[in-house]
């Protein structure tokens, strides 16, 4: 893809996209802050420029805490809710959507510069990201709207079509700095199309997740490796998780999170046999960093479960998914091009 970029010019790219990669990914935690501490809807403006500086005098906070009063939230939820209270959600809803604007601008900049360098035909893929980030705003936006009026929360589907292009924006950004590296094909390595489709329950899962947080369903069924007393949560039957109304279940959204963490992980045994079997040795540290992670989010996702979903560990759960999708992404490009 930049095999015809010279070295220098390959060097700021990877740099760049580098620092946009941990960047994505510090937006990624505050963004999953701010939903554990509901700050999301406390801003009810989309504010494209105004919202660039946050409130300067006491008159700008009383005019955004007067907006807050009048949606659902405030009303049923935080009507007790102080000036000072206010201002600790409001700095998560801020800082996110700032992080955002940053990476708008830190990816825009070097872009227009490497386009003078290069020319455009080879940054096509990059222009594609750069539009993903700007559509990514307007989601932001489109799922906020669904807790102004009739809800207390933002809707667990819209939350997670914004998580998941969150994540499409890190992989993709991610796999254009594999691919200025120096790697060489081989000619082992697993075909059978299980890297891609173990890649894609990872995308999955992160969907799922995003159900069990928008709905609080980790707070329920608060014990492991039963769902209270039992394997399938007992104020459900079986039949209901093949109907769409599964989706809007917290029981069986947490039933359904947990079992695909299990087929992932079998997944990943099938996976580590096929390459330790075969010898592939080029695969042996892409493998071996993907099952320590996929431990350590097992782990957490437990530790998040027993706590309640308590602020800390579902944070930590959220950030090693993080890692879990780069784990991913790196054994699989190890796969089809190293």
């Amino acid at each position: 893809m930049y095999t015809e970029i010279n070295k220098k010019i390959k060097n700021y790219m990877s740099n760049w996209l580098l620092f946009m990669f941990f960047l994505v990914s510090a937006m990624i935690v505050v963004g999953g802050l701010t939903r554990l501490t509901d700050s999301g809807l406390s801003i009810t403006e989309w504010e494209f420029f105004k919202g660039f500086f946050p409130p300067m005098d006491n008159a700008s906070w009383l005019e955004y805490f007067d907006s807050y009063k009048q949606i659902p939230e405030f009303k049923i939820q935080n009507y007790s809710m102080t000036l000072e209270e206010f201002k600790v959600i409001f700095w998560w809803e801020w800082a996110h959507r700032f992080f955002g604007r940053i990476i708008g601008l830190g990816f825009l900049i070097p872009l227009i510069f490497f386009t003078i360098k290069l020319d455009f035909k080879k940054l096509y893929n990059l222009y594609f990201i750069f539009f993903l980030i700007c559509f990514q705003g307007f989601l932001g936006w489109y799922m906020v709207q669904s807790g102004l009026v009739n809800n207390i929360d933002v809707s667990h589907f819209r939350l997670s079509i914004h998580l998941l292009f969150a994540f499409i924006i890190l992989s993709l950004i991610f796999w254009n700095y594999l691919s200025l590296a120096n790697f060489y094909k081989k000619d082992q390595k697993i075909n059978n199309y299980l890297p891609e489709f173990f890649l894609l329950l990872i995308f999955l899962q992160i969907i799922i997740g995003a159900f069990v947080s928008g709905m609080d369903a980790g707070k329920i069924y608060n014990t492991w490796p039963l769902m209270g007393n039992s394997y399938f949560p007992d104020d459900n039957k079986f039949a209901s998780l093949f109907k769409l109304s599964a989706f809007s279940d917290p029981s069986l959204v947490q039933y359904l999170h947990r079992n695909l963490a299990y087929l992932i992980f079998i997944i990943y045994i099938v996976i580590s046999y096929i390459t330790f079997r075969n010898k592939f040795f080029h695969l042996f540290k892409p493998v071996i960093i993907l099952g320590l992670i996929i431990i350590l989010q097992i782990i957490l996702g437990i530790l998040t479960v027993l706590s309640g979903a308590s602020i800390l560990t579902a944070s930590l759960h959220q950030f090693s998914s993080i890692l879990l999708i780069t784990s991913s992404l790196y054994f699989v490009y190890s796969n089809r091009f190293s």
